[in-house]
């Protein structure tokens, strides 16, 4: 009928203020995972609610682990510094939170917070990075980190140094240098490729096999930490692998198996985690975050298999503000982009439509016309691009954010940062 608003929308029972965050606390239950999403990195807002959320459930349930969405070697720098470490922050942000994750003010806060935290907590939070080292792009983080372990606990063992030769010709100093780094890694021959992955196969065969061993002439823990380290090195390895033959679905299979891999990993050592990363990666549902690749498995769905209703899953929407550029010109300082209106039917217009301020939905307790009206969108923003989904299934809360913004870049973190980095950020005018 003319004139009339056909836009589906959500019941005001459906919308729950952000306000009081007593829906967190009805939501958790007995949770072990309480995994927190963001629709684009280096948004104001999602970082902020992220910071928010992890707070609470430190202090109010006791959540012990906080686990974040980079590089798995390099967070022990970050966990050093929360528990007290006398390492400097600004050097700790640059080099220790990885993809350009810690270059924002927002991060430097969340932090500090740990930090105050625990200095007098009875049981500090744990930093982790869960996700491949070297911003997905680099062996040598976790390759070298994996080296120096051999030194000590097999001191006699000669290495091939070939292995870390090979892995430091197409070695990228940051998110910028990506497709410097797969051109590097296409240009190697055949046989070059071969024998880096031989090398870190029999590397990963000798320290698996000698793990009493290893872990009686160092310790236990440092042994499985650079254990993990080899066998995120192999994961990078790998999806060199399926990039360089153009297979991205493969590459991003290879990646979210091995971060669910390293969360079942912080299981073992924390009894409840607060996981925080894309939506991409932490939802039940599978995911095509690049037009025209076909849907791949997330970290949240191995997740779900192996923990069941342990694992809780929190989304997120966006309307309208700043995202995430993922076109060629982010390589050359326009970091963010300004989102068209949401798509009809995604998620993202439904949300928006229901209610013109920050709220969050339980997907699992909606009327049978509100789960009716989800039912109804059919994929979800990621920056500017879409994602089919269904979000009964890949959701059991979903927070909106009606205007999201770029963050604020830390101007010291950013000066201890490779000069690339440096170079994009001062072409890009916030």
């Amino acid at each position: 009928m003319a004139g009339v608003d056909m836009q589906a929308r959500l019941s005001d029972a459906a919308v729950v203020s952000l306000d009081d965050l007593g829906w967190l606390d009805e939501a958790i239950g007995d949770a072990r995972v309480v995994a927190i999403g963001e629709s684009a990195h280096y948004n104001d807002e999602f970082l902020r609610l992220r910071h928010r959320l992890v707070r609470h459930l430190v202090e109010r349930h006791g959540f012990g682990a906080y686990a974040m969405e980079t590089g798995f070697t390099e967070g022990w720098l970050v966990d050093s510094w929360v528990r007290g470490g006398r390492e400097d922050l600004d050097h700790v942000l640059a080099n220790g939170v990885t993809s350009l994750m810690g270059l924002w003010t927002p991060v430097r806060a969340h932090l500090e917070w740990m930090r105050e935290h625990n200095r007098t907590a009875a049981r500090p939070v744990g930093f982790y990075g869960i996700d491949l080292s070297g911003s997905n792009v680099s062996l040598l983080p976790s390759l070298d980190a994996t080296l120096a372990y051999l030194a000590r606990a097999d001191p006699d063992f000669n290495v091939d140094p070939g292995i870390r030769a090979t892995a430091a010709s197409f070695a990228a100093p940051s998110a910028f240098s990506l497709q410097a780094a797969l051109t590097a890694y296409g240009n190697l021959s055949p046989e070059t490729r071969d024998a880096l992955t031989a090398g870190l196969a029999e590397l990963t065969a000798r320290m698996t096999g000698r793990r009493l061993e290893y872990a009686r002439r160092t310790t236990g823990e440092s042994y499985e930490r650079a254990l993990r380290s080899l066998r995120l090195t192999v994961a990078i390895e790998a999806g060199m692998r399926a990039m360089a033959r153009g297979d991205a679905q493969g590459a991003m299979v290879n990646r979210d198996a091995a971060i669910a891999d390293t969360v079942e990993w912080v299981l073992r050592r924390e009894d409840r985690i607060v996981l925080a990363a894309h939506n991409g990666h932490i939802q039940r549902w599978p995911v095509a975050p690049m037009p025209g690749m076909a849907p791949a498995t997330p970290m949240g769905m191995h997740l779900a298999d192996r923990l069941g209703a342990d694992y809780l899953v929190i989304g997120t929407t966006m309307a309208s503000g700043s995202t995430l550029n993922t076109s060629p010109d982010f390589y050359t300082g326009t970091l963010f982009t300004d989102m068209e209106p949401p798509r009809p039917g995604s998620l993202d217009s439904l949300m928006a439509a229901s209610h013109e301020g920050p709220f969050v939905t339980d997907m699992r307790r909606l009327s049978p016309a509100d789960a009716d009206a989800v039912r109804t969108t059919t994929c979800q923003r990621i920056g500017n691009a879409y994602s089919d989904v269904r979000p009964l299934d890949a959701y059991d809360l979903v927070v909106h954010l009606p205007d999201v913004t770029a963050a604020e870049p830390d101007r010291a973190a950013l000066a201890h940062s490779p000069d690339e980095v440096r170079e994009a950020f001062s072409l890009w005018s916030p």
